[in-house]
C-alpha cells in the first residue's frame, strides 16, 4: 500500500475531474455517489469506465475511490451521502471487506448504503455463509460481474437506497410534526389550567396545512372553547368540551 500512496503523490490515481460549472450543470440534480474500494487500480478504471453513461431517476453517477479497508471508511465519514459502496473483499487484510462492511453497520450507524462485496478470490470465502453473516446487499465474483451483471446491480441498489431514503425521510418528518402537536398541545393545557387563554398555529399534513388555534377556558370546571380555521379559510367554531 506504501507504493499507491506514493504514486497518488504523483497524481496516477484516479481522480473525478470537476466540470466547469455552467447553466446545464447547475440545473442538473444531483450526482449518485458511488464508492469503489479496491486495492486494484484497474478494478477502479474498468468499473467507472462500465458505469460511466448510467442514469438513474434522471442522475447521473459520481464516483469515489478508496484503495484500503482505512481510506474507505475515511471517505464514508466524509460522504454520509453515499449510495452505494462496492467493496473488494480482499485488501490489506483477507477480511478487510467484510470488517469494512461491519463497521459501515455497527460504527458509522450508517443503515442507508447499499454495500456489495466483490472478490476476486472466491475460494477464500463462502459466498453462502458471508451473504448471512454480514449486512451486506450482494455478493459477486469479479470475474462473473460482467458490464450487464455490473449495470443491473448498481441500478438496482440505487433503487434500494432511494426506496429507503424516502421512507427515513417521512418518519423523520411524522416524528417532527407528532414532536411539535404534542410542544402545542402542553403549552395549550398549562394555559387553560392557569385559567388563561392560548393563541397558536400548527402545521398539519403533507404538505403541511397551517391550521390557526384559540383556546379559551369554559363556564364550567374542566371545560374549554376551542376555535381554529385553516389558514386563508372561514374560521370554525368547536362547542365547549
Amino acid at each position: 500500500m506504501d507504493s499507491q500512496a506514493n504514486d497518488a503523490s504523483e497524481g496516477w490515481m484516479i481522480e473525478d475531474e470537476v466540470p466547469a460549472a455552467d447553466d446545464a450543470a447547475v440545473a442538473a440534480p444531483a450526482p449518485w455517489k458511488v464508492l469503489i474500494v479496491d486495492d486494484d487500480v484497474d478494478v477502479h478504471v474498468v468499473t467507472k469506465f462500465s458505469l460511466s453513461n448510467a442514469v438513474f431517476m434522471g442522475r447521473r453517477l459520481s464516483f469515489l475511490h478508496a484503495y484500503s479497508g482505512h481510506e474507505a471508511l475515511q471517505m464514508l465519514r466524509q460522504h454520509e451521502d453515499v449510495a452505494l459502496v462496492l467493496l473488494d473483499v480482499i485488501m490489506e487484510t483477507t477480511d478487510a471487506g467484510l470488517r469494512v462492511a461491519t463497521r459501515i453497520r455497527d460504527e458509522l450507524h450508517n443503515a442507508l448504503v447499499r454495500i456489495v462485496l466483490r472478490t476476486g478470490q472466491p475460494g477464500q470465502a463462502l459466498e453462502h455463509g458471508i451473504i448471512l453473516d454480514y449486512d451486506i446487499n450482494d455478493f459477486w465474483c469479479k470475474t462473473d460481474l460482467t458490464t450487464r451483471k455490473l449495470f443491473t446491480t448498481v441500478i438496482a441498489s440505487l433503487r434500494g437506497y432511494h426506496s429507503l431514503s424516502e421512507a427515513q425521510r417521512r418518519v423523520e418528518t411524522a416524528q417532527a410534526e407528532l414532536t411539535a402537536l404534542h410542544r402545542t398541545a402542553s403549552d395549550a393545557l398549562q394555559a387553560l389550567r392557569g385559567g388563561a387563554s392560548w393563541a397558536g398555529t400548527v402545521a398539519l399534513g403533507t404538505p403541511p396545512v397551517k391550521v390557526a388555534l384559540t383556546v379559551q377556558p369554559g363556564t364550567v370546571p374542566g371545560g374549554f372553547t376551542a376555535e381554529g380555521h385553516i389558514e386563508g379559510q372561514d374560521s370554525g367554531t368547536r362547542p365547549p368540551g
